[in-house]
């Protein structure tokens, strides 16, 4: 039997938390003389119903068991999402739910996929609710890895809790509580860096921090129509891929290199393999950016790099339009739709992580063919990798190639060219914001359907939540009472 109430308490206290992260939206509002209203409305209807959840059910105290445990994650998102949207709404600056819902659920996914056509025309108070939701959004993927994610068992992400990426069991530190209140204290102090270097770099200080908080969320939200583009500064730019390159780190190595323990960020394969993955493509790329019409080659150099960095990580800021630059290169940014960033930290997709260890296996396997009989274990980190957590990245991998191949199915049947639901659902599904087709890195998602746009919703969260933890949801098996 599922304990209901125990999962309401929880969300109630989510709730809570929700509503006083959306008073400093209305401060802004208030500083630059507009309407607070729709904000202030908006904590208070989600405050109120934060406390009586919580109240109601504040003398339940049973432990939570896996059932409970994916609920509260996927009903954490659920009413994120719901009550985050109400801001929008009540603002009547996004017209229809369904645009209201596509924004939100973007935001807090870190997707950055926007149906805004002039960003900029939006109230001051708003655009930092609007980046809040990255904010918001990271943090809590960062509390779901540490806290509830190795409670379930998931694949691939229950890695974060190990010493670093990979199959380890040597922990951080032996309290998650302690654990995550190390992270969110690096995340904290990384943004308020991030936000200070914008700010010294030629950004207001109402735009720093918006894109500082979008930056290390990997979010991509910005507060210009033109995104980084906007900002023709070398020190900007710059600032920006070093701040997302961190963010699509695992913020346990982060936490190594910040107390000193370099040895362990040398030994994790991922960070080694998404550093020089990412300088490689970048310099790679240069060569037909500046071949292309581009005639600096450091401003080929740092577009590619920019780029790489910005998709790789799926934060999403576009510093220049890469689809004028020919089709190869064009393809090649597709590609980095599926590449994700590192394990245990904010960026979605498929982690890098999940890739080595596809790799390696294969690689194994070839060995395995000619030697049937020998034992040939496969190593991240210098550990050995269990069979159970090679099946299901094995797993993940297939149905997250399925999913793609599905929903861009969909798309195509709802009446969209082949080339758009690629690029649509490639990039919602990997968390990304930019794509091809007519969802390029200058286009936006305000064309879609009503129905188009509640489907792509669905897949962000989807690829938000690693799949596994929504896709559990829909199994007879999972309701019946043990």
């Amino acid at each position: 039997m599922i304990h209901f109430k125990e999962i309401a308490k929880i969300l109630g206290v989510l709730l809570v938390l929700i509503a006083l992260l959306m008073l400093p939206g209305a401060a802004i509002s208030v500083f630059y003389e507009e309407t607070p209203w729709p904000i202030l409305t908006s904590a208070v209807i989600t405050l109120i119903v934060g406390v009586t959840l919580f109240l109601s059910f504040s003398k339940e105290d049973r432990n939570i068991r896996k059932r409970e445990g994916y609920l509260i994650v996927a009903l954490s998102w659920v009413f994120m999402v719901g009550f985050g949207l109400l801001p929008f709404f009540f603002s009547e600056e996004v017209v229809t739910f369904e645009d209201a819902l596509f924004e939100t659920v973007s935001g807090f996914t870190t997707t950055g996929a926007t149906i805004l056509t002039d960003i900029e025309a939006l109230p001051k108070g708003l655009l930092f609710w609007r980046s809040m939701t990255h904010w918001i959004g990271g943090l809590g993927i960062i509390v779901l890895t540490v806290a509830i994610f190795p409670l379930l068992g998931i694949g691939g992400i229950e890695l974060f809790v190990a010493e670093s990426p990979g199959p380890t069991s040597d922990k951080v530190h032996p309290r998650i509580s302690e654990t995550a209140k190390r992270l969110w204290y690096i995340y904290i102090g990384l943004t308020v860096a991030a936000a200070l270097l914008f700010w010294a770099g030629g950004m207001t200080l109402f735009d720093a921090v918006n894109h500082s908080l979008a930056t290390l969320a990997t979010g991509g939200f910005s507060t210009k129509n033109a995104s980084m583009a906007f900002y023709d500064s070398a020190f900007i730019q710059y600032t920006a891929i070093f701040f997302m390159f961190l963010a699509g780190t695992n913020f346990t190595v982060i936490y190594f290199a910040v107390v000193g323990k370099f040895k362990n960020v040398l030994r994790s394969d991922e960070f080694r393999v998404y550093t020089v993955s990412l300088i490689l493509i970048a310099v790679a790329l240069t060569i037909p950016i500046y071949n292309n019409g581009s005639d600096d080659l450091e401003l080929s150099f740092r577009n590619s790099l920019f780029q790489v960095v910005s998709l790789v990580t799926t934060t999403g800021f576009i510093s220049d339009d890469y689809t004028q630059y020919g089709e190869g290169v064009t393809y090649s940014f597709f590609l980095l739709l599926f590449l994700g960033a590192c394990a245990g930290s904010t960026a979605g997709g498929i982690k890098f992580v999940r890739h080595l260890t596809f790799i390696k296996n294969s690689w194994l396997e070839f060995k395995r063919l000619v030697h049937p009989r020998a034992v040939v274990p496969l190593m991240i980190n210098g550990d050995r990798v269990t069979g159970r957590i090679i099946t299901h990245i094995m797993n993940f991998l297939l149905l997250y190639l399925l999913t793609f191949v599905m929903g861009s199915l969909v798309l195509t049947i709802m009446g969209y060219d082949i080339l758009t639901s690629l690029g649509a659902v490639a990039t919602t599904l990997g968390n990304v914001g930019p794509g091809i087709g007519k969802v390029g890195p200058v286009d936006n998602f305000a064309f879609f359907s009503p129905a188009a746009k509640i489907f792509l919703s669905f897949i962000m969260l989807l690829g938000r939540l690693e799949l596994f933890t929504i896709l559990i949801l829909f199994t007879p098996f999972f309701w019946r009472a043990n």
